[in-house]
């Protein structure tokens, strides 16, 4: 993330910049706020520590109008200062300030302060942009309905499943369990772009048509990056783009948009791999009826080295009773356990 330290005096602006780039921040600085507001005119920022006391614009007055419009996006706001009288404070905070750190500062406290508001930002950035996506892939399609929540609790599920286990040791821990329960619901963000011809037709799409429909991967990474862009250290839209660029890829290297095969794809896609095809078959949609557990978790052991990575495929047997816990709490459709039809596999599109 970047931060950029406002102060008049060198030897201050420098010690805070110095303690904030050892703590792994990317720091600018400027020497008072109308050198501050001109940077941030041009440059993405979105975190600043601001010295209350500068000349020509003082920390109070590049607050408000950083509150006015006066940079792009919402700028967490920390007022560096000496001024601790209780109406000071209040007048900081009513100009907009966020935080507060008072001087001369304590660097463990600043990057507490920092780490604060880097948090605060990510969250909010991320369940904004996480529900209205995900809202927005939703209304594009009637047989969604538990889809969403069905997919990222199965995909929480093979994932905790996975980290008990010590496998993927190496990019697999608790942060990234709570990455994909967030991030799994925009998978099929790309079918926003499907005509409704195709999205909704109820039989089996022409070849063509199915050529088009796999487009929606490459447009749902494409709606993703362009959010990465703007906010590249924004880890959940970095999960959500390699899930919706790769979730339909296949461990044998058949699968697209890409073709790629075994450990080339990402991890967080081969989760959601098993996790979306299970949804897929154990479902009713407009071109099917829905299958058993029992017939859908044989076509999941069909699939494993060839649809899926065999080490998910493992996990996913470990959890079949908590897979149709989940299924049952977000049920949709009539129970079938009565049925033992056996279909063949069923890709979600």
């Amino acid at each position: 993330m970047n931060v950029l330290v406002v102060d008049d005096e060198a030897i201050a602006r420098n010690f805070a910049a110095h303690v904030l780039e050892k703590a792994g921040y990317v720091v600018h600085k400027a020497c008072n706020g109308r050198e501050a507001l001109e940077f941030l005119m041009t440059e993405r920022c979105q975190l600043v520590v601001s010295d209350w006391e500068m000349p020509e614009v003082d920390g109070i007055e590049l607050c408000r109008a950083i509150r006015n419009g006066n940079a792009r996006g919402y700028t967490y706001f920390i007022m560096l200062t000496s001024h601790s009288q209780p109406f000071e404070t209040i007048e900081g905070l009513e100009a907009g300030a966020d935080d507060y750190v008072s001087k001369p500062f304590n660097p463990a406290e600043l990057i507490m302060r920092v780490n604060t508001g880097r948090r605060i930002i990510g969250l909010e950035t991320r369940d904004m942009a996480i529900f209205t996506m995900a809202k927005l892939a939703e209304s594009r399609d009637p047989d969604t309905g538990e889809h969403l929540e069905r997919v990222r609790n199965y995909s929480r599920c093979l994932a905790n499943r996975l980290l008990a286990d010590g496998k993927f040791f190496r990019e697999l821990d608790r942060r990234f369990v709570e990455l994909i329960y967030e991030t799994s619901p925009l998978h099929d963000i790309g079918k926003v772009a499907i005509p409704d011809k195709i999205l909704l037709k109820p039989g089996k799409l022409t070849s063509q048509e199915f050529d088009i429909m796999k487009t929606h991967t490459i447009e749902g990474a494409r709606t993703l990056q362009a959010a990465l862009d703007e906010y590249p250290n924004a880890s959940f839209l970095k999960m959500a783009h390699d899930i919706a660029i790769s979730h339909h890829e296949k461990f044998d290297g058949t699968g697209y948009p890409f073709g790629l095969a075994g450990d080339d794809i990402p991890l967080c896609g081969r989760i959601v791999a098993v996790a979306d095809v299970y949804d897929a078959l154990t479902s009713k949609r407009v071109y099917k009826d829905e299958f058993t557990h029992d017939s859908s978790s044989a076509i999941i052991a069909e699939g494993a080295g060839a649809h899926f990575d065999e080490t998910i495929v493992d996990a996913f047997f470990q959890s079949e009773d908590e897979f149709q816990e989940i299924r049952l709490r977000y049920n949709d459709t009539p129970d079938l356990d009565g049925i033992e039809e056996r279909p063949t596999l069923v890709c979600s599109g």
